[in-house]
């Protein structure tokens, strides 16, 4: 069906191993962002959460992107709305304005611009070093962890991912005694504490290469568990252990194979973005893809 319909399906490195499996890409979102964007397939099936897909159809505005789950939203990204950023913003009218990739459509229109947790640091270094304000949201974590990196103060939101604040440094502590040879890599969405415990913080994408790249053989993972099922196939010789088995997405696990089938069957359900909040909110993703 998927070749009948000139389909592509992407897949977050967080979703369930089976939907990794048959998909033609696995990433981050800023990978999967990439790829939707340079596609040639007529229908994207996007195996992640709302804002990923949306993000899909904005890049692809004649593209037909289908969620297999309409319900596998993402907590984080509902945590703020585009009227609240527009109050933060005439609060600090002078502020350069940055939010996470993981918004919404209507919170990236009102946004300078985008980034991802991969290059996040790259755009604060660069692109926003001239600004002296920033705002930057939701993620208060993510901010922190930029910040303590590049100096830079900025002005932000008291958003967080759920399942990555699930993960403590003592869970850490307890991983790093039963395996203490083992390298810590940690997402920056954790808290500071484990940031800081962590041999490396990286996005999904730059814990993969990490992983790949590094002698050690073994690794405690700190991030949404679904991660281990790809580190594993890309590296068989190497243990993966995570470092607390309660830090799982209950949104990424909701896509599976029937949902994909079903989406692909009935065309559903599919994402639309108002062409001009799109046309606003590309402006924000376009400069986060130059600076990929």
């Amino acid at each position: 069906m998927r070749r009948e319909k000139n389909a592509v399906i992407l897949a977050h490195n967080y979703q369930l191993p089976e939907v990794q499996d048959i998909a033609d890409f696995v990433g981050d979102s800023l990978g999967l962002s990439m790829q939707a964007a340079k596609t040639n397939a007529d229908i994207i099936v996007f195996c992640g959460v709302h804002f990923m897909a949306e993000t899909a159809k904005i890049l692809s505005p004649d593209k037909t992107v289908l969620l297999p789950d309409k319900h596998a939203g993402c907590p984080m990204a509902d945590m703020i709305e585009a009227a609240d950023l527009k109050q933060l913003k005439a609060e600090h009218p002078s502020a350069v304005t940055m939010c996470y990739v993981n918004t919404s459509a209507a919170v990236k229109a009102q946004c300078d611009y985008c980034c991802t947790s991969g290059n996040a640091l790259k755009m604060v270094r660069s692109i926003l070093s001239g600004h002296k304000e920033i705002i930057f949201v939701p993620d208060k974590y993510l901010a922190h962890y930029v910040a303590g990196r590049t100096g830079r103060q900025f002005i932000t939101w008291e958003g967080y991912c759920p399942t990555h604040a699930r993960i403590l440094p003592e869970d850490i502590m307890r991983a790093k005694s039963l395996h203490p040879r083992a390298k810590v890599i940690v997402h920056p969405e954790c808290r500071p504490e484990l940031t800081d415990l962590a041999d490396i913080a990286a996005s999904t994408e730059g814990m993969c290469h990490y992983a790949k790249q590094a002698e050690a053989n073994e690794f405690i993972i700190g991030t949404e568990t679904g991660i281990i099922h790809r580190m594993k196939k890309e590296n068989p010789d190497k243990y993966f252990y995570p470092a607390a088995a309660t830090a799982t997405c209950p949104n990424m696990k909701k896509i599976t194979l029937e949902k994909i089938l079903w989406s692909l069957t009935d065309m559903e359900e599919e994402i639309k973005v108002a062409e001009e909040i799109r046309k606003k909110a590309k402006i924000a993703i376009d400069r986060m893809l130059q600076t990929a």
